[in-house]
């Protein structure tokens, strides 16, 4: 069996999307179900543009985590890495577009997730240094067997090729910020590559101004610093230059799912050895797709769609 281009780890899910927009909760709503969980995402989203690309993940023994399984497997993403935890459940995150822009979520995991059970040998050291991209997703680093698993492979990879940090920040996962940073800290000393907008550099380090934060993690041994600065577009540092690369206006449908999706344009990008402005504008574009459809994994858009609509924005 190859060792995949891009391999990612972290959370999964069964998403459940509320089709009205600005309706809370407590509001009458009709749901679409979906494949979810950032670092899944991103896979599907690498996989849609061509790579060869698995998830390193957990799912309960239940109808579910079989669909989660098929959905996968029809975007063209390995499975052979999603185990099954016998006694747990498939986790669900519902989300409502109040407002459209950053999405209400509500997430049902559990005690315990599967995706927070995995074990080291749950993923063969010499795929973790072999392949092209080892996407880490910050929390992963949260709870549970996968924190310390996760730590392990980042070792394993010895800051080799692209090991990409995505800061991923989600609170309800951490015990407390403190730790969440702490973590993300001993992280980025593993990383070659890391991605975060200004909330999660807020997070990992203590700052919101994107030249202060890339300028940190460069110092910190990174290759490149990537801010993403929501409707301002997105900030690449590498040591001695930078560049801010203007983001792509779309109607907005959904926030969520952009980030996952420049996220795989950006894996694609490294693996096509691309400079960091043209890595910008590609994954600025595949995140522009996805914030103007509704669903995150079933919305990730293939080459073509982003290379049109980059065109596109050139022109005008």
């Amino acid at each position: 069996m190859s060792v995949p281009e891009v391999i990612s780890v972290g959370r999964i899910s069964v998403d459940l999307y509320a089709v009205e927009e600005n309706v809370g909760f407590d509001g009458p709503q009709t749901f679409t179900k979906s494949v979810g969980g950032s670092p899944t995402n991103v896979a599907v989203a690498a996989a849609r543009l061509g790579r060869r690309a698995a998830i390193v993940t957990k799912v309960g023994d239940d109808a579910f985590g079989t669909f989660v399984r098929n959905r996968l497997s029809d975007w063209g993403v390995t499975v052979d890495h999603v185990g099954t935890d016998q006694l747990g459940q498939t986790p669900l995150a519902f989300t409502a577009l109040n407002p459209v822009e950053t999405p209400q979520l509500s997430f049902y995991r559990g005690d315990a997730a599967p995706d927070t059970t995995l074990q080291a040998s749950d993923l063969p050291s010499e795929s973790v240094r072999d392949c092209g991209v080892f996407w880490m997703s910050h929390g992963a680093l949260a709870a549970g067997s996968t924190a310390a698993a996760s730590m392990t492979w980042l070792e394993q990879r010895g800051r080799i090729g692209h090991t990409i940090l995505d800061l991923d920040y989600r609170p309800a996962l951490w015990p407390d910020l403190q730790t969440s940073r702490r973590m993300s800290r001993r992280a980025i000393e593993l990383a070659t590559v890391v991605v975060g907008n200004l909330e999660e550099c807020e997070m990992a380090l203590g700052t919101q101004d994107p030249q202060a934060a890339a300028s940190a993690l460069l110092n910190a041994g990174v290759e490149l610093a990537v801010i993403k600065l929501g409707g301002e577009g997105v900030y690449l540092a590498v040591p001695g230059r930078s560049w801010t690369v203007a983001p792509i206006p779309v109607k907005v449908v959904s926030g969520l799912g952009a980030g996952d999706a420049f996220g795989g344009a950006l894996s694609h990008g490294l693996l096509s050895g691309w400079e960091p402005e043209v890595l910008g504008t590609f994954a600025n574009a595949a995140g522009a797709l996805v914030a103007s459809r509704l669903a995150c994994a079933e919305a990730m858009p293939t080459l073509e769609e982003i290379e049109s609509l980059i065109v596109t924005t050139e022109k005008k």
